[in-house]
């Protein structure tokens, strides 16, 4: 039975696509954006979160209950030693103030539709559906292509959010299973592309061409980050490399935000996190003006 992991189930999502949707986070991504939201769906592990600021001072009850000694606790700084961690979430059960919560679980194909099924009723009366994201979901390609062909049986429409970097071979498995793809682009410029990401674009947009040329729809997301994709230079070649794809009209603008900041400390990552800025409210019009202009639709979000 193909199994999968994921770190987490959002319901009633309104911005993951039409309608009202659940979307599915699966646990794992090739890419480490610099401006990353959702660092804890960057490794394919589970991994323990530290919320410090929720911590009791007279409280040790995650400590006694680490069998690996893993937790220690000075006043009310608590460290985790993530080489003796096994990841058996005794503290998570033991801390009723929430500070600690082991992200990412091991799921089958049943489970989940047992979710999707409880929220049925939402996606008949909305015209939603199901979003598989992460992380990127085509790491977990075997799972993706098995619960697809169960929910194909259901009629329920299916939304897939991926980077793109991906073989073609892994996308060409599930591409007529999926209703829509939110197809994420980030940098044109190829060389500042992995500067910023870690990867070449160069398999991300050809991977896009082969999707549009196979009449597959898609929506473009583009996150901007002010100083980094937002001049009119980066702009343009957005533009004219979008222009030349057969099928994409559908273009959503994403505004760079720092609440991945906060995960990333609460993840206890090595180095500290990067912090950008947004685009100003008129920048993003001017934006949205111009792939306006250039012919698509263009919406803010989503």
């Amino acid at each position: 039975m193909a199994k999968s992991i994921i770190f987490d189930i959002k319901r009633y999502a309104i911005h993951d696509g039409p309608g009202i949707r659940t979307t599915i986070f699966l646990k794992g991504c090739p890419l480490r954006c610099q401006w990353c939201q959702n660092p804890e769906g960057q490794e394919t592990n589970p991994e323990i979160i530290l919320r410090s600021s929720r911590c009791a001072k007279e409280c040790n009850e995650c400590v006694s209950v680490c069998l690996q000694d893993a937790i220690s606790k000075d006043g009310n700084s608590i460290e985790i030693d993530k080489a003796k961690c096994d990841l058996c979430a005794k503290c998570e059960e033991v801390c009723v103030y929430e500070a600690l919560e082991v992200v990412g679980r091991e799921v089958t194909v049943q489970e989940v539709l047992a979710e999707i099924e409880k929220d049925r009723i939402f996606f008949d009366e909305s015209g939603g559906g199901i979003t598989f994201s992460g992380g990127e979901p085509l790491m977990h390609v075997d799972f993706l292509e098995a619960i697809l062909k169960e929910i194909g049986k259901k009629n329920i429409h299916v939304m897939l959010d991926t980077s793109g970097y991906v073989s073609f071979e892994d996308l060409g498995r599930i591409c007529e299973k999926v209703d829509l793809f939110l197809y994420d682009l980030k940098i044109m410029d190829d060389e500042k592309h992995e500067k910023y990401t870690g990867v070449s674009n160069k398999i991300i947009l050809e991977n896009l061409r082969k999707l549009t040329e196979l009449g597959k729809s898609v929506a473009v997301r583009i996150p901007f980050i002010s100083g980094i994709n937002d001049d009119n230079h980066s702009i343009h070649m957005f533009v004219d490399f979008l222009q030349s794809l057969k099928s994409v009209k559908q273009i959503n603008l994403l505004s760079y935000h720092r609440g991945g900041c906060e995960k990333y400390i609460k993840l206890r990552k090595e180095g500290s996190p990067i912090t950008f800025q947004s685009p100003s409210d008129e920048r993003i019009e001017d934006i949205k003006k111009i792939f306006t202009d250039s012919g698509f639709s263009v919406k803010k979000g989503g």
